[in-house]
């Protein structure tokens, strides 16, 4: 069997990454290519060096553009690309506009599609990533569900491919770098306060809309404890755009962070006192058995309703007045999770491969 691995950013890279290690540790063959959504060294190359994987045999270099035109562009060059390969299966990670490129490609040649956390939904249309899964969701014959309510989703839509209900790889990602973590990054020397909120933002619906971001500089600003921030260069961007860049980077509150690699963000999320945030894959990662933290969700809604039944996160949407008021609570609250571990312990990788082989 020829088996095709396809990523593209930097939560491809980490989620895939434990599936890489475990189809390596069983000696099965495959080829890695990387779209190129996410390019330079600081969104990409070290997420590499740093889960100890090899450079991808293939490279697309994709490239940014608008959602029609980053699709289109990685839906040519993979379909080049599997043309030549010619695999069996082609396994996607997530909900990217590389993960529907590389769906659509292996469909129409004929390929099998293994797609890994299918089933999420968050029912806003505003999302790009809302209908990259569905679609992808629709095309693969492998469905590897993280948990049991994505598996009743792909049902209840009529999905074809064969569903495994496997948990979620982030958390075996948690499990095998956490201790690397903990033994190399450095990065607490670089944050004043022991006592500080995590801050990532980077959806369209929130950084493309200059109201929302400007409620979510005052949320950081007026937080009640130190924000560490790290911001997305597009983010950046958009700040600046917004005529707010100047004002974040003089808040006194608010510690600005370039992207960080895997280590030094898993060191301090496991640090931090709260998340804020509006990224899809934190809200899975502060479930993990060596991280357990609760995460506010910068959201209207979310596809992981299973970490909010769990306790560990909580939609609060974009009102820095209402978002406030809720986090000067719950610094007054002792909180801990309602259920432990609801995106799995830890063995996923194993799982999929399993169904794989």
């Amino acid at each position: 069997m020829k088996l095709c691995v396809v990523l593209g950013t930097r939560p491809e890279i980490v989620k895939m990454a434990p599936i890489i290690h475990e189809l390596k540790s069983r000696h099965i063959d495959f080829s890695l290519i990387h779209s190129g959504q996410h390019y330079d060294h600081d969104m990409s190359q070290i997420f590499f060096e740093e889960l100890d994987l090899a450079s991808p045999d293939v490279n697309l270099e994709t490239g940014s553009g608008t959602q029609a035109e980053q699709t289109a562009t990685a839906l040519v060059r993979l379909e080049s690309t599997f043309r030549k390969i010619l695999p069996d299966l082609v396994l996607l990670e997530g909900d990217t506009n590389t993960v529907l490129a590389g769906a659509l490609a292996a469909a129409k040649l004929g390929i099998g599609v293994g797609h890994v956390e299918a089933g999420l939904r968050s029912y806003d249309l505003r999302m790009p990533e809302e209908h990259n899964r569905r679609l992808t969701d629709h095309l693969s014959s492998l469905l590897f569900a993280p948990t049991a309510r994505a598996a009743r989703i792909l049902r209840r839509e009529a999905c074809w491919g064969k569903i495994h209900v496997t948990g979620n790889t982030v958390i075996d990602a948690c499990r095998l770098f956490g201790p690397k973590a903990k033994r190399t990054s450095s990065i607490l020397k670089h944050i004043s306060s022991d006592q500080f909120a995590l801050a990532t933002a980077h959806r369209a619906e929130n950084v493309d809309d200059p109201m929302t971001l400007r409620q979510f500089y005052e949320i950081f600003d007026k937080c009640p404890i130190p924000v560490v921030y790290t911001i997305h260069p597009g983010t950046r961007a958009r700040y600046h755009s917004a005529g707010l860049e100047s004002l974040l980077e003089r808040s006194s509150n608010i510690t600005l962070l370039q992207p960080l690699g895997y280590l030094d963000f898993i060191t301090l999320l496991t640090s931090c006192s709260f998340v804020l945030t509006d990224s899809g894959g934190i809200q899975e990662e502060v479930t993990a058995p060596s991280i357990m933290k609760k995460a506010f969700v910068l959201r209207k809604t979310t596809e992981r309703p299973e970490a909010v039944k769990a306790g560990y996160a909580e939609v609060v949407g974009t009102s820095a007045a209402s978002v406030l008021k809720r986090l000067n609570k719950f610094l007054k609250e002792k909180w801990t999770p309602k259920r432990q571990f609801p995106f799995g312990d830890g063995h996923s990788a194993r799982r999929i491969v399993d169904a794989i082989a």
